[in-house]
């Protein structure tokens, strides 16, 4: 590390942070995709996201004590929209397709935020690699998703199944946009919480509207409702938050970003042993393909970071 980068190389502590951190995303989807019947995946995101943005505000007067910065209206009403964009296809996703194919599709989105920033970006261009990486994804999300839809021919069900994985394909793209206005706009350099509290708010603000106007406000209180909207609030959009931006403060964003790779194979794993879902060939070969898109992206990357750790 340079004598201006106060970070430390990550090692087995940030590492084993890491997985745990990628172990809760993953079992994000299969929280929500349980508690459906009983709680509307709409209803679950928005009222999840106002419960973490009020935690936040206070953990930043008592904890954390960061200072927020002048940002554009327009930049955050940009960044709250595309959050809330982001979990509005999740949590209609869900309803018509499987928290396994909703783990791979939505962690599509780094692809999505290279491509845009590339545009954006001189520094951040992407390389013949980086665009095989592209490709390869690409062409994995057609084998594992598109194929067998297209198989089935015209099975309702099937139609069903599509449009889901549409939608969370649609969450991937949200989700890319909104690290691209991260980077982009006045938003840029703010404090972790800040930006954290411009997203939360806005699928609070959008979100639970939604799912009131629609009809999609069901709650039952069971065990499995209460327990999983505890979970996603205090721990997924709360704790692990917290977690990320003190393991942010400690190393660097891009060696971080590496070991939670492993988020949508814990997602898939999860939603087989809890869900039941079944990976048929097709969607194995797929996965693999995107995974491999994934790392051919992140390749520069990685080798420096490989680099790093032999020194």
């Amino acid at each position: 590390m340079s004598e201006s980068d106060p970070r430390r190389p990550a090692g087995l502590s940030a590492f084993l942070a890491c997985m745990a951190l990628s172990f809760v995303w993953g079992l994000q989807q299969v929280a929500i995709k349980a508690a459906g019947p009983d709680f509307s995946p709409l209803f679950q995101t928005g009222l999840r996201s106002g419960v973490a943005a009020a935690l936040l505000i206070i953990a930043n007067a008592f904890l954390l004590h960061e200072k927020w910065k002048q940002v554009s209206p327009k930049a955050f009403l940009a960044i709250a929209l595309s959050f809330a964009g982001e979990f509005f296809f999740v949590s209609e996703g869900l309803r018509w397709t499987t928290a396994s194919h909703m783990s791979v599709l939505l962690y599509t989105a780094p692809f999505f935020a290279a491509i845009g920033l590339s545009a954006k970006l001189p520094e951040e261009r992407l390389t013949a690699l980086q665009w095989a990486g592209l490709l390869a994804a690409f062409s994995g999300i057609a084998v594992a998703f598109l194929l067998p839809a297209l198989l089935a021919g015209d099975n309702p069900e099937s139609s069903l199944w599509l449009l889901g994985d549409a939608l969370g394909l649609m969450a991937g793209v949200s989700w890319g946009l909104t690290t691209i206005l991260l980077r982009t706009t006045s938003m840029n350099g703010a404090p972790a919480t800040q930006m954290a509290f411009a997203q939360l708010l806005g699928g609070f603000a959008v979100l639970t509207p939604a799912a009131l106007l629609t009809g999609q406000s069901h709650f039952a209180p069971t065990f499995v409702s209460c327990s999983s909207f505890l979970f996603q609030a205090l721990i997924v959009c709360f704790a692990s938050y917290l977690v990320w931006n003190r393991l942010l403060r400690i190393y660097p964003a891009s060696q971080l970003g590496i070991f939670v790779l492993a988020t949508p194979i814990f997602g898939v794993a999860l939603s087989v042993l809890l869900l039941g879902d079944s990976l048929n060939a097709l969607f194995f070969a797929g996965t693999l393909l995107v995974f491999a898109g994934l790392l051919m992206v992140q390749w520069r990357t990685i080798r420096a970071f490989l680099a790093g750790r032999r020194r």
